[in-house]
């Protein structure tokens, strides 16, 4: 029965990697991106926030409001670490390109496995280490030329955005009685409320925005909500560092997506990145047989 469970949760949380790489194609189809940075994180933070009570709502019923008097020191946390995540992902993207930012976000299995060990005192199985490594590989293949050709803040402010969401990983599996999605909850408020601030406290900066920048703003909050529901849901049953390497779908679809001519974006990935993209998702294949095999044996 766990190894069943532990199976559906792979699947579930490598389908919100997966919802998560349209974000990169999102962001691109902005109008001046760089300039309405913090309108779009407003909008999109307060997207995932009403998404989030929308969901609670739906599966708790009218006692749904009963979850945010559980609210801990780990939601606090997460909320704060997540909110990181989203605000460096925006910034890092409409800095840099869009290979150079997912590809910085690899990181988060490594940051996290290193966090989940000194803090849950989380172990890694042999498949696991084996599969990451195959994946720190990829990822090094990756960022051998392109990140010298994008720009370094913009690849530092990435692996920022990487580390607040592998400490967000953490946070979810550190108190496991904390209802999760108030976490997720908290991290588009938070992030709401810290554009707001960077804005003055002022309305008039959402007035200057171009519609289909807003309208693409609260699509992304669509797309991060559903992933965060599904990846909430997954870590239950998966340690930190199998959570986030399970994510890297979302480096790789996204990379792809931008490069595809069907979206029109038409950013060419050099054929480092297409190869370390390859090792990565090998190391995704890789994990999830070992997972099906494991399943298969205790079944038998």
């Amino acid at each position: 029965m766990y190894s069943n469970t532990y199976f559906n949760s792979f699947i579930v949380v490598f389908l919100a990697g997966l919802i998560w790489s349209f974000g990169a194609v999102t962001v691109r189809y902005m109008d001046d991106a760089h300039s309405y940075v913090f309108q779009y994180l407003f909008y999109r933070g307060i997207a995932i926030a009403i998404i989030l009570v929308i969901y609670l709502f739906l599966k708790e019923g009218l006692s749904f409001y009963k979850s945010f008097f559980s609210i801990g020191i780990s939601s606090i946390l997460g909320g704060i670490f997540l909110a990181t995540a989203f605000t460096g992902f925006i910034f890092s993207i409409t800095m840099t390109a869009a290979a150079v930012t997912l590809f910085m976000l690899a990181a988060m299995p490594f940051i996290a496995a290193i966090v989940g060990y000194f803090v849950l005192g989380e172990t890694l199985s042999k498949s696991t280490l084996i599969a990451m490594t195959i994946a720190f590989f990829g990822v090094c293949i990756m960022i051998y030329n392109d990140s010298i050709s994008g720009s370094a803040v913009g690849a530092i402010i990435g692996f920022i955005s990487a580390t607040g969401f592998a400490l967000y990983s953490v946070t979810i599996r550190w108190k496991p009685e904390t209802p999760k999605f108030t976490t997720v909850f908290l991290a588009g408020l938070f992030c709401a409320f810290f554009s707001f601030c960077i804005l003055g406290f002022s309305f008039q900066p959402f007035t200057d925005m171009p519609v289909i920048n807003s309208q693409l703003s609260l699509l992304h909050g669509l797309i991060v909500a559903s992933g965060l529901i599904l990846y909430t849901l997954g870590a239950k049953y998966l340690p930190s560092a199998e959570l986030t390497f399970l994510s890297l779908m979302e480096c790789v679809g996204g990379v792809f997506w931008v490069w595809i001519p069907i979206f029109g974006i038409n950013e060419v990935p050099s054929f480092t990145v297409v190869l370390g993209g390859g090792t990565i998702i090998l190391a995704v294949i890789y994990y999830a047989y070992c997972i099906k095999s494991k399943k298969e044996t205790l079944l038998s």
